[in-house]
């Protein structure tokens, strides 16, 4: 557990003075309180947080982040923009945790705008593939951020590119990828796989 916790806090320490980290149930988010998205949201999936007899329904009440609210006041910026308010940390990870958890996923210190044909195709697959991974596996470490700064609406930045790692505890497997955030669906998940050097070298963000 300590050398888990050291991984997780590296990152804090390496990144600019623009973040703000908080700390909910069940992730952690890193904030760019100049580009208004999360450059990195860290959590765990097991098998008895994805299966359950009773999962909760999906909230969908998209909120300001309590502890840090007037940067994540959003919902203004976001409206009429066409673009998703995009979960790094999914909604789906969180059902059987009850409904405050549940609604803790849907602060705007997990989001980032991302076009729906990134959100609704290959990024929503490998959210999938996670849970299948954790119920399988159970214990699946996952990153996930935001990089660079496309449009500017409002107060929000559009992120060029979105990032997820995977690493699987049980067989000790790690999965990267980096998404371009654009229009266009993408049509395979292995198209898109790298190293996580290839992300720490993108982000600036020690990620091992």
């Amino acid at each position: 557990m300590k050398k888990l916790l050291y991984i997780m806090l590296v990152p804090i320490i390496a990144h600019s003075q623009d973040t703000v980290r908080i700390k909910h149930t069940n992730y952690t988010t890193l904030f760019d309180t100049v580009k208004h998205y999360p450059v990195l949201v860290e959590w765990v999936d097991t098998h008895n947080k994805i299966l359950c007899k009773t999962p909760v329904k999906r909230a969908d009440d998209f909120a300001p982040d309590p502890k840090l609210s007037k940067q994540s006041d959003l919902a203004d910026d976001y409206k009429g923009t066409g673009f998703d308010r995009g979960h790094l940390a999914p909604a789906g990870d969180n059902g059987c945790l009850g409904k405050d958890v549940m609604s803790e996923s849907f602060f705007y210190t997990n989001m980032a705008p991302q076009y729906p044909g990134l959100n609704r195709g290959l990024w929503k697959d490998l959210e999938n593939m996670t849970r299948t991974l954790a119920i399988k596996n159970d214990s699946v470490f996952v990153k996930a951020g935001c990089f660079g700064a496309g449009q500017h609406i409002k107060h929000l930045y559009v992120p060029t590119m979105c990032w997820k790692i995977i690493t699987v505890k049980k067989t000790k497997q790690t999965y990267a990828y980096i998404f371009p955030n654009v229009p266009e669906k993408g049509i395979s998940l292995d198209k898109l796989k790298v190293s996580v050097d290839s992300i720490e070298k993108l982000t600036k963000l020690k990620l091992k």
